[in-house]
């Protein structure tokens, strides 16, 4: 499964398209994906913080946790036009991912640390194993007794959450409004982008 077509979601506007067949695959490998690694320029690291301040505005209070002043990021150029962010070191952790010049999204392992910095989606129980396997996230398993919406214009960046599980199971991209998916009922709610145990969950962090 690969990214798909995604805006970035922010409390006022979704401005930047991802191309659509681009992104981080299932099976995601230092050696074969990770082309070039090297720490951030700290005017890069200034200007990278602000856009994604801009795109998730909750983070504020946090964002110097995550990326503090004094330490160096690393930025991972890897196949499909990928770029993903790297935490400071000891851990090194996957924090941001970006496709071509497209928003920055938070790896889920963030959003586990910050769980309110998406808007989010619930499913119901016999959703969950097959979001867990990648497969897009249908309209029924949201609309059920189970699921849950926040509501979203189309093309919103989610974290998407089951029925009975503390944390988000996935990261995925809304195709249509959640009031569009409740009228509708069927077909593709949410494309999903970044699931528990895929490659990026897996590999984690540049750390040995």
């Amino acid at each position: 499964m690969l990214l798909s077509r995604h805006l970035a979601h922010s409390s006022t506007a979704h401005k930047h398209r991802l191309t659509r067949n681009s992104g981080v695959r299932a099976q995601f490998t230092k050696e074969e994906h990770i082309r070039t690694s090297a720490p951030v320029r700290s005017s890069d690291q200034r200007q990278i913080k602000a856009t994604i301040l801009q795109q998730f505005p909750a983070l504020e209070e946090y964002i110097e946790e995550i990326m503090p002043k004094k330490d160096s990021l690393i930025m991972c150029k890897c196949k499909d036009n990928i770029q993903v962010l790297v935490g400071p070191a000891p851990d090194n952790e996957f924090i941001f991912f970006q496709c071509r010049q497209g928003p920055w999204l938070p790896t889920l392992r963030l959003l586990h640390q910050y769980p309110d910095i998406l808007p989010k989606f619930r499913v119901d129980r016999g959703a969950i194993r097959f979001v867990l396997s990648g497969a897009n996230i249908m309209a029924p398993g949201l609309t059920s007794p189970g699921g849950h919406m926040d509501p979203v214009p189309a093309e919103s960046l989610v974290g998407i959450f089951a029925e009975g599980k503390e944390h988000a199971l996935a990261i995925g991209v809304t195709t249509m409004s959640s009031e569009q998916i409740a009228a509708d009922n069927k077909g593709i709610a949410v494309e999903n982008t970044h699931w528990l145990k895929d490659g990026m969950w897996t590999l984690r962090s540049l750390a040995p």
